[in-house]
């Protein structure tokens, strides 16, 4: 991109360009969308769901606690048929297991207690991204998706540079298998459109990103910590 930095939702906005509106399933790409949770997909899948046959998959090891993690698949699972675009388009749903110590390995917690004190947008919060898009990129290389992405960078507090940086290395790496799509899907709206969806469908809105460090940090302020036998 010449030294500047690249702008990922017009990166998108030109892969969509190319690509027909409303055709039929059969000539549609296949998109395999990472999915944090209901509300971050409600916009999503709205501006991409004609364009692309997609499956999300929930894959968030880094969700705690267990029930948790189950009320945002729940809240997720009962959405998808009461959206138009998601019923009408077929959008199809992939549910990995829970299993949090993918989550502290991945992050390598142990080896760098530091990072559990760290605000959003972080090492720790990259690693993260990388755990997770390392798993999406397996995913839709072993079961042919021709694109896969992530509804993440629809969050202001998610770094999308990294997200866009880190998912396009894993296409590289994966010898033209599958492809990234870049995307940045706050903008233009984006961010805003999700809190619109989240009212008008009634989501849960949970109030921390997921881990267990971010809920600490967002309890602070009740004098409040979380302590588990899973936390390292």
């Amino acid at each position: 991109m010449n030294g500047k930095k690249m702008q990922y939702h017009r990166e998108l906005e030109k892969t969509l360009a190319s690509l027909a509106t409303d055709a039929p399933a059969a000539n549609r790409p296949s998109l395999l969308l990472h999915a944090c949770c209901a509300p971050c997909s409600s916009h999503v899948i709205e501006f991409l769901a004609s364009r692309f046959n997609i499956t999300l998959l929930y894959y968030n090891p880094n969700i705690y606690p267990e029930a948790e993690y189950s009320r945002r698949l729940s809240e997720l699972r009962q959405f998808l048929p009461r959206f138009p675009p998601a019923s009408q388009n077929s959008v199809s749903l992939a549910e990995e297991t829970y299993h949090s110590e993918e989550f502290f390995s991945g992050i390598r917690i142990k080896e760098n207690p530091e990072l559990a004190a760290e605000k959003e947008k972080g090492e720790r919060c990259a690693r993260c991204y990388r755990l997770r898009l390392e798993h999406a990129c397996r995913f839709a290389t072993e079961h042919g998706f021709t694109f896969f992405c992530t509804t993440l960078s629809i969050s202001p507090f998610k770094d999308a540079q990294k997200i866009n940086e880190i998912g396009a290395e894993l296409a590289a790496s994966s010898g033209g298998k599958t492809q990234w799509l870049y995307s940045d899907f706050k903008k233009k709206g984006g961010f805003l459109r999700s809190l619109e969806l989240s009212a008008q469908f009634g989501l849960y809105r949970q109030q921390y990103c997921g881990c267990i460090f971010s809920m600490n940090r967002s309890s602070m302020s009740h004098g409040q910590q979380a302590t588990t036998e899973e936390q390292p």
